[in-house]
């Protein structure tokens, strides 16, 4: 089983996922600021203390890891840039160690024209977006930009409105407006991110994963 280095595993759906992961086996080298937000201890698990824009504290994650699962994203207080800044961060520290997976979660705001056809309701939740937080969505963008250029393997995983509600072990695989729904729950998104560990159909691409 692969050893995977978490960014963002003390947020809501990152708990979710880190656990699952663990029970299916997986060693996680996990990086946090707060390790009492985990609430969790295990073998398997190692916790590294620090922030996913520090250099040091992003090489000393990936050290010994076979791949990367990037979910932190932007908290109140946070630098305009923190996904694309932090996601150039752990891309360097891959390239530096010779890793070449990563699996990244953004939103169903985040454009994949390739596949994408966004429906009436999924564009004006996109021009929404852009009015009420345009620098969360431009982040979204320009880490997207980043992954594509780095030459490594990497997946974007997109979600539509996250709930609380139990995992139904089921959902869909599709593409905003296409085989989609409007929400999913943390805990069903977190098992689809799980999946992409070893799963290469989506290799270069952003899947819209919905209830």
């Amino acid at each position: 089983m692969k050893k995977i280095a978490l960014f963002g595993g003390s947020g809501q759906t990152g708990r979710l996922f880190l656990s699952r992961a663990l029970e299916s086996g997986y060693s996680v080298k996990a990086l946090v600021r707060n390790p009492e937000k985990l609430n969790l201890r295990h073998p398997a698990l190692e916790v590294v203390v620090g922030d996913v824009l520090n250099a040091e504290a992003v090489e000393t994650t990936v050290n010994g890891t076979e791949m990367v699962v990037s979910l932190f994203g932007h908290v109140k207080g946070s630098p305009e840039w923190l996904q694309t800044e932090g996601t150039r961060t752990i891309l360097s520290a891959m390239k530096g160690q010779g890793l070449e997976r990563i699996v990244s979660l953004s939103g169903g705001g985040l454009p994949f024209p390739e596949k994408d056809r966004p429906k009436f309701a999924d564009k004006l939740i996109r021009t929404v977006m852009k009015l009420a937080v345009p620098r969360i969505l431009n982040d979204a963008i320009r880490h997207h930009e980043v992954l594509a250029e780095s030459g490594l393997k990497w997946v974007i995983v997109r979600g539509p409105r996250l709930t609380n509600e139990p995992g139904k072990g089921t959902y869909r695989v599709g593409w905003v407006g296409v085989n989609a729904s409007t929400k999913i729950s943390r805990a069903d998104l977190a098992a689809f991110i799980l999946t992409q560990v070893e799963d290469d159909t989506f290799i270069h691409q952003m899947p819209f994963v919905s209830k």
